[in-house]
């Protein structure tokens, strides 16, 4: 589980690296080690508090005592890394990437966010995620730049490393929950993170209200789409007028990904017309560990990725990302895209955060259910219900609304639509 060591040890002699979330229960942790089948186990007190293996000191002795081995020569497309993804929607499954991909991986972020020699990131991403080891670690060190690794996000620690120009920081990679966290510190003063190449957004949508309100202080923050199978797959200009006449895109796709947009039986749709994401590259990862049904059920024959997300083009080439293919629900015969009605509740006064999912219904096939984190006090459910009334076809509007203390998530913050959904079902 520790990150560093491991991290720069793998690649030279042909090991695979398996970072694991430290968050994850004992029985979780458990069943990741029984699918890895790793041969070393790195990690602290907790991890060893957590597992059933041989002390590291032990494996030590016993390769001390080996003869010296010839470096192996490693094919670039040998698997050399394995990440278990966050379970939002199902059993965790393991992405496989090679040091080809992950190169691709970097430059394609690097490249749409200006990464260079001169570049430095706070990396406050967990290491056993894409965001960290690619995003973060590889980008910069790919080219020659720099990271600086905090123990932990608290935004009014991290907001003083940003400022601190001793510490030089250009890009700082996170969710919108942390930079929305940023801008409600008393005292905030964007003047001081006027020197910073990029802040990088993803893992949900941003408030278009939050977006304007750091590019009106002349801060490009810049939002993106990848996805542990890909990396970066959408990168947007980090000039600040470019996001805003593109305000919501998820940018342009990088350079080594191709792209299509489908309907239902495979066809290409044209511009400004909502269809599946499929992707080929030498960024993409050839599949899942030891799982061939799964890798089959994405991957055809020709290498393109079902990558299950409903996009749209627009002529310019710019992408926006509709909603997950899963969570769009069917109600009357029309098909509901929860993230439209997400978004439209994004900067209601009375709302911290939402979410909407689709569950059963005898006259309607499914409907929608929003469930609301309220801003302060309980917000008037009616009151919600008729703002949507008056913005969205009837069909669209969510037929229950219900307040919860929080949505739950991942530990890099993506929202576990699959938990809500079982949560929200078993109230009813």
């Amino acid at each position: 589980m520790a990150g560093g060591p491991a991290l720069c040890l793998r690649a030279g002699v042909g090991a695979i690296y398996v970072p694991l979330n430290w968050r994850l229960s004992a029985s979780e942790l458990d069943a990741l080690l029984q699918r890895a089948e790793p041969r070393v186990l790195l990690g602290d007190d907790v991890a060893a508090a957590r597992t059933d293996m041989d002390a590291l000191a032990d494996f030590i002795a016993s390769a001390d005592a080996l003869e010296p081995a010839d470096t192996p020569s490693i094919p670039p497309d040998r698997v050399s890394l394995i990440l278990f993804t966050s379970g939002t929607s199902g059993q965790p499954k393991g992405v496989m990437l090679s040091e080809q991909n992950l190169q691709h991986a970097a430059h394609n972020f690097g490249v749409t966010t200006r990464v260079d020699a001169r570049s430095s990131f706070l990396c406050e991403a967990p290491m056993f995620h894409i965001i960290g080891l690619v995003t973060n670690v590889r980008s910069a060190l790919a080219v020659g730049g720099s990271i600086q690794v905090s123990n932990g996000f608290e935004p009014k620690r991290s907001l003083g490393w940003l400022a601190d120009p001793s510490l030089g920081i250009t890009h700082y990679v996170g969710v919108p929950q942390m930079m929305q966290a940023f801008r409600n510190q008393p005292g905030f003063d964007a003047a001081a993170l006027r020197h910073l190449t990029a802040l990088v957004s993803g893992g949900a949508p941003h408030a278009s209200d939050d977006l304007l309100g750091w590019l009106d202080d002349g801060i490009p923050m810049v939002c993106g789409f990848g996805m542990s199978e890909a990396g970066t797959v959408f990168g947007m200009s980090v000039n600040c007028d470019v996001i805003r006449n593109k305000l919501g895109a998820a940018g342009i796709a990088t350079p080594s990904v191709q792209t299509r947009v489908v309907d239902d039986k495979g066809n290409d749709c044209p511009a400004g017309v909502p269809g599946e994401l499929l992707l080929r590259g030498p960024n993409l990862s050839p599949g899942y560990w030891r799982d061939p049904q799964a890798s089959a059920e994405v991957l055809d024959g020709q290498g393109w990725f079902r990558t299950g997300d409903i996009v749209q083009r627009d002529a310019d080439g710019f992408f926006w990302v509709v909603d997950r293919k899963k969570d769009m629900f069917i109600s009357g015969g029309e098909n509901v895209y929860p993230a439209e009605i997400e978004a439209l509740l994004a900067d209601h006064p009375d709302i911290r955060e939402c979410a909407v999912v689709g569950l059963a219904d005898p006259q309607w096939g499914e409907v929608g259910y929003l469930a609301i984190v309220p801003a302060a006090a309980a917000p008037d459910l009616e009151e919600i219900r008729n703002y949507l009334t008056t913005r969205l076809a009837k069909y669209k509007v969510p037929k229950h609304l219900r307040l919860v203390d929080a949505l739950p998530r991942t530990a890099t913050g993506k929202l576990q639509k699959a938990r809500l959904r079982d949560t929200l079902a078993s109230d009813t």
